[in-house]
């Protein structure tokens, strides 16, 4: 078991998504941009790594504009030796990278200019992740999409999309439940259908149910996935006490994260804490997690 957090470190005080305006776009501009982001990508890990987090989302914007045809420089290239640097400290170190698309990411959408910018897109991701020496246990999360008044014909449409994308971006891609629209068993029905791993988000199932448990539903998407695809990854948070319906929590809920791991247990899983406050939940979870069997310690090298 691994724990991780997303896309930001807020103790350290760089961040590995700085962008700027499209307008202002240039390859020297982008660059410069990129190596700063990796420069700090760099930081986090080693910060990660003393602190035993060993599981971290990179950003999407870690090279900005990279799926957009305004993108001429060949950043895969220039930063090529830097990528290899992080993915050895990653492998090195028995780390786990994801990332995660924005929500403009939609293959089951009506119109083809979005399904192409979000293919563009998800290129990007898996060549990224490929640049970075990683092995197909670096996924990349999206949601099923849109409904479009009919979700048969969206979760058909789903799977239409994914038969036609690149093996490239196939062999990362993994396919989340949401807070509104499509449940636990609805990606389950779409995994039967396509075989794409379901990655289980306990907050969506908690606002957005299908039946079962949690620790059921941890069993029934782990089912998912195959030993090439590594270790089951989930997202988890709670709800933001007294917030909207659907806002997640702003620190870790101890109490809670300890009644999940028990009723989770034997399940093993790479857990991804959705939280506000980023590493500051994930080291209380480290430290709830180190009297968990399943809790993965870095090794002394």
């Amino acid at each position: 078991m691994k724990i991780g957090y997303p896309c930001i470190n807020r103790s350290i005080g760089c961040s590995s998504g700085r962008t700027f305006r499209l307008s202002s776009y240039s390859d020297e501009r982008l660059e410069e941009t990129v190596r700063e982001n990796l420069r700090c990508l760099d930081e986090i890990l080693r910060f990660n790594l003393k602190e035993c987090i060993l599981f971290f989302r990179i950003g999407s914007g870690l090279v900005p504009f990279a799926s957009h045809p305004v993108c001429t420089a060949p950043w895969e290239e220039t930063f090529a030796k830097t990528l290899q640097e992080i993915g050895r400290f990653v492998r090195e170190h028995e780390m786990r990278i994801s990332m995660h698309p924005d929500q403009f990411v939609v293959i089951n959408a009506k119109d083809p200019g979005i399904i192409e910018r979000s293919v563009a897109e998800l290129r990007y991701h898996a060549a990224l992740l490929d640049a970075i020496h990683l092995d197909e246990t670096a996924k990349i999360q999206i949601h099923v999409g849109g409904v479009y008044g009919d979700p048969e014909s969206a979760m058909k449409r789903f799977c239409t999309e994914y038969s036609r994308l690149d093996e490239s971006i196939l062999r990362r891609l993994v396919v989340e439940n949401d807070d509104s629209r499509y449940t636990l068993a609805d990606c389950l029905r779409i995994h039967e259908e396509i075989g794409i791993p379901v990655l289980f988000d306990v907050f969506h199932h908690t606002v957005n149910p299908s039946g079962a448990g949690v620790a059921e539903a941890v069993e029934l998407a782990g089912a998912t996935w195959q030993p090439r695809d590594g270790t089951p990854m989930i997202d988890y948070s709670t709800p933001m006490p007294g917030g909207r319906k659907g806002r997640h929590a702003e620190s870790l809920d101890n109490a809670d994260f300890e009644r999940f791991l028990t009723e989770t247990a034997p399940s093993d899983m790479d857990i991804m804490l959705e939280i506000k406050d980023k590493e500051k939940s994930a080291l209380a979870a480290v430290g709830i997690a180190r009297r968990d069997g399943r809790f993965l310690l870095p090794r002394e090298r």
